[in-house]
């Protein structure tokens, strides 16, 4: 299926009481940090690209609830007495050039466009998609609060939604729908439709009882994510020698480099970008030239510095990429080794690092074979 080639849609299901929530009024209108929860539900769909319509089913007691907190732009559809009835009545609402539709519970207000993205995907070859999370914790069948029996959780999920399908395909599925249907997943198995389990996300919780509204309120006020990028480069030049040092691996050439340390130029590179990111100076402030004691040293010692430096300030470095530029030594052979060094220096996997090689078309210092020169990116995340 050529997504380009198809219309997507969005049924929001919010025509539920909700009264194990508490409150004056349903779960979907109260208030969860400064928006109500049907307003946080409907805007994850209304602020994505690839819906050209959305539909809200609501109770026909919530007219003006939904008016007031959705506008009057917003279509709006009346539930029926059951779930399975009110999915009708807004799959009936979708126009004629709607091809696949997306049935999500009003009353998961954190859904996120990872999740939704991971459903669409999987309706480029699957006829219904839904994202789940496996179940890891036993399981019991119980009489009261009696046990009475172990249950496996092997292959079982928590369902979540957006629920994705063929809009034709889950219209039919809903005029043979069993009664009192859990969601539209099930409606589909029991019509035949095969469903492709996504990615669910433990953020993504249904609000049932008025402690979720807490659990969603945790999510919401956590510190927000602190992603930075460094940068950094080094050059040396070329002295007489039988080899040089790049990236911790020793390359047979009729030079060196010239430096302080054992002039390793793209380790240094990485390092000052990682030192960067922390907003902590470079290589020169914490080792300087001046100090005889890291003459001839092994830049895998500043490295290791920095690394360690970013896991005390709470930072993970989750990328770095580093372009050598010379011509002269050829760096290809050697890039797989390097990269695997690396990443046992910084503790990362090698395909969390790269490295590559350029030259400078014959200009500059490194054209004219005096020296190399590296440039570096690093991000780190925290938390």
């Amino acid at each position: 299926m050529d997504r380009s080639q198809n219309t997507f849609a969005a049924v929001l299901v919010a025509a539920g009481r909700g009264t194990r929530a508490g409150g004056d009024i349903p779960k979907q209108f109260q208030m969860l940090c400064g928006q109500s929860v049907l307003a946080r539900s409907y805007k994850a769909f209304a602020n994505h690209p690839a819906f050209g319509q959305i539909v809200c089913v609501i109770h026909d007691d919530d007219v003006k609830l939904a008016t007031d907190v959705l506008g009057t732009d917003v279509k709006l559809v009346t539930g029926g007495a059951s779930r399975s009835a009110s999915v009708v009545a807004g799959l009936a609402a979708l126009s004629g050039e709607t091809t696949h539709v997306l049935i999500h519970d009003a009353a998961r207000p954190l859904v996120s466009r990872k999740v939704i993205n991971g459903v669409l995907e999987a309706l480029e070859t699957a006829p219904g998609a839904a994202p789940g999370l496996p179940v890891t914790d036993a399981l019991w069948s119980a009489e009261n609060t009696q046990v009475v029996a172990a249950r496996p959780r092997d292959g079982l999920h928590r369902a979540q939604t957006p629920q994705g399908f063929d809009l034709e395909a889950i219209r039919a599925a809903h005029t043979a729908a069993p009664e009192n249907a859990a969601d539209d997943v099930e409606v589909a198995l029991a019509y035949g439709l095969d469903v492709t389990i996504t990615q669910g996300a433990e953020e993504n919780l249904k609000i049932t009882h008025a402690a979720d509204f807490d659990r969603a309120r945790a999510f919401l006020e956590r510190p927000p994510m602190d992603i930075r990028t460094g940068n950094g480069f080094d050059v040396h030049a070329f002295a007489p020698g039988s080899h040089v040092t790049l990236c911790g691996v020793e390359i047979p050439h009729d030079q060196a480099l010239k430096g302080h340390s054992d002039a390793d130029v793209a380790m240094h590179a990485v390092t000052d970008a990682i030192y960067g990111a922390l907003a902590r100076g470079d290589i020169g402030q914490h080792f300087p030239p001046s100090d005889p004691q890291w003459k001839g040293a092994a830049s895998d010692i500043f490295l290791r510095h920095a690394v360690d430096l970013a896991g005390q300030m709470a930072f993970r470095i989750t990328h770095v990429d580093c372009t050598i530029v010379c011509e002269h030594p050829k760096i290809g052979p050697h890039a797989a080794t390097m990269r695997a060094r690396m990443a046992e220096i910084m503790r990362l996997e090698p395909d969390q690092i790269s490295i590559k090689a350029t030259t400078s078309e014959k200009l500059g210092f490194t054209g004219r074979g005096e020296g190399i020169a590296a440039q570096a990116t690093a991000t780190l995340v925290s938390p």
